[in-house]
């Protein structure tokens, strides 16, 4: 039997964290040959998370450049990968989610003529806009793909409005759970002191990460403003911010909150300290996506700084709640979950509609299914179990 060879393409670190399991258990199998080629379109941040899941790309092409333009990181990307892609020849390229390597990726691909597999695929906003890019990058790659693995049955839902067909479709939970079961431990050791001496048992730990560039400008602004009254209202919080590198999150977060009482400053966490810091933390304030899939794992509540979500399943199971960046409402719902048992135990009480930590294995399984070494269809996906954080205020 013929080894499949399978090239997963990533750049980014929520890219790498994600790919990180399918990597993983693709190379478990003997009927798989894997290849991987990285972008760094993220280069410091993608190499933290590499280095955590033991993975030592076959072809990087370190593209990242100081301010570097949308059209800059899609070029070079798609004229690097064209070459890779050329001499390797796979049998199947595997992209993630909605980055401009997902795009770049997925369209060298096609330029090579090689099928495409899209780790989460069929999510949306409907606005082309909002995020930007990230929602066009992934309705893009949709377009081009031939085997797309959606993370839930919304998702899949999405994807049949937009003509896919079913036989395309697999549900499979997202990969981000794989990666955050395998990577929090109950006795983790913080490798900073600070963290190790916060008390995330009577402290009201708020863990805080704004980057979108949707809300770059007077939107920041008014995210970090909110977090400076919230810790000046509440000396019982300690807030811990992990600021992007991006100069334009950077300088707006020390100009706001450098040097204030009980706000503690972080470059971006390597993903195990993070990880675990979401895990003990109260609440979190963020305009993340990953973090909506990962924090009904953790029954942590997570304040979505954001208009529009592609990721409805947490709203609706209720450990998500879109507030946007208005800073009046941030600090209101902020204080509503501090003040409120009730309110807090509605959130922290997740039903998790993201994954069971097996998301990995049927995405294994269903390119087996689609080149024909198995006979059986996997089973998609079905909702996970209920958990419950306690209530940390008082």
């Amino acid at each position: 039997m013929n080894r499949i060879k399978v090239m997963t393409v990533f750049g980014t670190r929520p890219e790498a964290i994600k790919m990180a399991p399918v990597v993983r258990v693709l190379r478990e199998s003997p009927a798989f040959e894997v290849k991987v080629a990285v972008t760094a379109q993220h280069r410091e941040m993608l190499d933290q998370v590499l280095q955590h899941f033991g993975i030592t790309p076959d072809d990087d092409l370190n593209i990242m450049l100081p301010r570097q333009s949308l059209t800059e990181v899609t070029t070079r990307a798609l004229e690097g990968l064209e070459g890779v892609m050329a001499r390797e020849r796979p049998d199947l390229v595997l992209v993630h989610g909605d980055t401009t390597t997902t795009f770049a990726g997925s369209l060298a691909a096609y330029y090579q003529r090689l099928p495409v597999g899209h780790v989460e695929a069929g999510l949306r906003t409907f606005d082309k806009y909002s995020p930007y890019p990230e929602e066009m990058n992934r309705r893009l790659t949709g377009a081009l793909t031939d085997l797309h693995f959606a993370p839930t049955a919304w998702a899949r839902e999405n994807l049949r409005r937009e003509g896919i067909p079913e036989e395309k479709i697999f549900v499979t939970g997202n990969t981000a759970i794989d990666a955050l079961l395998w990577t929090v431990r109950k006795n983790y050791s913080f490798s900073n002191p600070l963290l190790n001496r916060l008390d995330y048992s009577k402290c009201r730990v708020i863990a805080v990460e704004a980057h979108r560039r949707e809300n770059w400008g007077q939107p920041m602004a008014d995210i970090f403003s909110a977090v400076r009254e919230i810790a000046q209202r509440h000396p019982q919080v300690e807030i811990v911010v992990s600021v992007h590198k991006n100069p334009e999150v950077s300088s707006v977060a020390h100009r706001l909150l450098a040097g204030e009482e009980r706000i503690h400053l972080f470059e971006p966490f390597e993903y195990p300290e993070w990880a675990n810091l979401l895990q003990r933390s109260c609440l979190i304030l963020t305009d993340s996506g990953g973090l909506q899939e990962e924090a009904p794992s953790l029954g942590t509540p997570v304040l979505l700084l954001r208009e529009t979500t592609e990721r409805p399943e947490a709203i609706a199971a209720g450990t998500v709640r879109m507030i946007g960046a208005r800073k009046d409402r941030i600090i209101a719902e902020t204080e509503t979950l501090l003040r409120d048992e009730a309110a807090y135990r509605a959130m922290s009480t997740a039903t998790n509609p993201y994954g069971d930590g097996q998301s990995a294995l049927r995405i294994r399984a269903a390119i087996l299914f689609y080149f024909g070494q198995v006979e059986d269809r996997p089973a998609d996906f079905a909702l996970g179990k209920t958990s419950q954080k306690n209530y940390c205020g008082g």
